[in-house]
């Protein structure tokens, strides 16, 4: 089943398009890469798909439902900026999302706190970037939405704990429940955790691969590949 369908659509700001007449639909319980350069339209797609903006042209369905903002209830959102009150702790920041989120697991946030070596007496204000992107993490992760959308979830991270890090993640995600659909710029790091990637460049999708035909069709990596893609 597929959760996510994008038909012609384009998005525009002001004059310059970030977003090209692109058509694709993306399969549930996956973890989908989307790469592509700066300024390729990967945020654009995401906030897209979690009824964050509106498409100047076409359809976006996520959950076949029209993605608009009380798509909320199905999608989880990690957004590249910070979104977080300073002034809360850590643990007050949870209680937060908790109160605002019926599918937020409480028990579940506290094990990736613990994971995420995160004191949720801290104040968010005093979080180095890295911690803050924790949790961020630990925020989205701990709702149990259908579609979990990660905007650059590894920004900001130490590049020694991302290894440990990006393992550990996929013990918390459902996939018979959920999908997770992210950007990145460290791909070789978030190779071993895909399924499927998307590779856009312009605002046009270029191609749509499942990673193990990669591997097994082409007998190349996620990055050589890449290279090959967007030559």
């Amino acid at each position: 089943m597929s959760i996510v369908q994008f038909e012609y659509v384009s998005k525009k700001y002001y004059r310059e398009a970030a977003l090209d007449n692109v058509s694709f639909e993306l399969p549930s319980g996956k973890v989908i890469g989307l790469i592509g350069p700066n300024g390729s339209g990967k945020s654009t797609t995401l906030k897209l798909m979690a009824g964050l903006i509106r498409a100047s042209k076409g359809k976006v369905t996520v959950c076949d439902k029209p993605a608009c903002r009380r798509i909320s209830e199905e999608v989880a959102f990690l957004s590249e900026l910070d979104a977080f009150y300073s002034f809360f702790t850590v643990q007050e920041t949870i209680n937060f999302y908790h109160e605002q989120y019926k599918d937020f697991d409480m028990e579940k946030a506290k094990a990736m706190l613990n994971f995420m070596q995160l004191k949720p007496d801290a104040r968010v204000k005093d979080l180095s970037k890295g911690n803050r992107g924790r949790l961020k993490i630990v925020l989205s992760l701990s709702r149990q939405a259908k579609l979990i959308l990660m905007d650059e979830p590894l920004s900001g991270l130490d590049p020694i704990v991302r290894d440990s890090i990006i393992k550990g993640l996929v013990s918390f995600i459902n996939l018979e429940k959920q999908t997770v659909i992210m950007t990145t710029h460290e791909v070789s790091e978030i190779e071993p955790l895909l399924d499927m990637v998307i590779a856009i460049r312009d605002g046009h999708v270029l191609k749509i691969e499942e990673i193990d035909n990669i591997r097994e069709k082409y007998n190349i990596s996620l990055v050589e590949w890449m290279k090959k893609v967007f030559v």
